[in-house]
């Protein structure tokens, strides 16, 4: 199956990614569940797929969610050369833990990790997790540059990054720079000015958490009445909606949300069917 696609730098992705951080942090089973959910995905057409070192049961260390995610891909028994996997390196784990770590030394030996866990010469997306106040910004992503002039990775990412940040990386990484992965929803609209540069930037919005807050949907608050609404004209979900609206925001925007079941990989792939009309965005605003 195919699915429409955007631009990610030099490529082609599905319009929707999936994010595998429910795959390890939600229950014992994880293996099980990563393997029939992936493959779910891509018989869907998904061809990104969102992952970071951290990710990861407590008390486990680093890697849980790469090693399911190199080993569902390698079960698959399909080719999946075109699936971009897109890793994160910057914060570690100790115990309940997540500190931030921005050292070059720290970003180098992370992606040797990574590396290794995904089982690759060279990571197609790797992306800086969260700036860290204790290290200036333009030292942690001079060593994402160094990264992607040696061939450790072929693209470069950004995670919760502010407008400036954006502009003093892009300034820095040129073309390696291709996409900012920040939390984007219904719930969470502060980051439109993010949204907005890299619109201007010519770089993919990755938008974390994108159904924040509507996951299920006997939680919906009062401020996702508008989204239930429109569901309503489509027989859809509030969820699909979600989706559906923030990506006709932009062509740069990419939604990424996480799925622990195959059940709710293939009701956000839905959401890909469904066009908003202006009225309905005004609505939702």
């Amino acid at each position: 199956m195919s699915l429409p696609t955007r631009r990610l730098g030099d490529l082609q992705v599905s319009a929707l990614g999936l994010g595998g951080m429910q795959l390890s942090t939600q229950g014992p089973d994880a293996t099980a569940r990563a393997e029939v959910t992936i493959h779910a995905a891509l018989d869907a057409g998904i061809t990104l797929i969102d992952t970071a070192d951290c990710y990861a049961p407590d008390g486990t260390g680093l890697g849980h969610n790469e090693e399911l995610i190199a080993a569902a891909l390698a079960s698959y028994g399909a080719d999946t050369s075109e699936v971009l996997v897109a890793t994160k390196g910057g914060i570690r784990r100790d115990g309940a833990d997540w500190p931030v770590d921005g050292r070059p030394e720290w970003i180098r030996e992370a992606v040797e990790g990574s590396l290794r866990r995904l089982g690759v010469e060279s990571i197609g997306l790797y992306q800086h997790h969260r700036p860290d106040p204790a290290v200036p910004y333009e030292e942690t992503i001079g060593a994402f540059k160094e990264l992607a002039d040696d061939g450790k990775v072929r693209r470069v990412g950004l995670s919760n990054a502010d407008p400036g940040q954006i502009r003093a990386a892009h300034a820095i990484l040129g073309d390696h720079l291709v996409s900012v992965q920040n939390e984007f929803s219904p719930s969470f609209r502060s980051s439109r000015p993010e949204l907005g540069l890299c619109a201007e930037l010519g770089l993919a919005f990755l938008p974390w958490s994108p159904l924040g807050g509507m996951r299920h949907a006997s939680g919906l608050g009062s401020e996702h009445a508008s989204f239930a609404e429109v569901a309503l004209r489509y027989d859809a979900t509030p969820q699909q909606v979600a989706l559906a609206w923030q990506l006709a925001i932009d062509p740069c925007v990419i939604p990424i949300p996480g799925a622990s079941r195959p059940e709710s990989v293939l009701g956000c792939v839905e959401a890909l069917d469904l066009t908003l009309t202006g009225e309905d965005l005004a609505l939702l605003g």
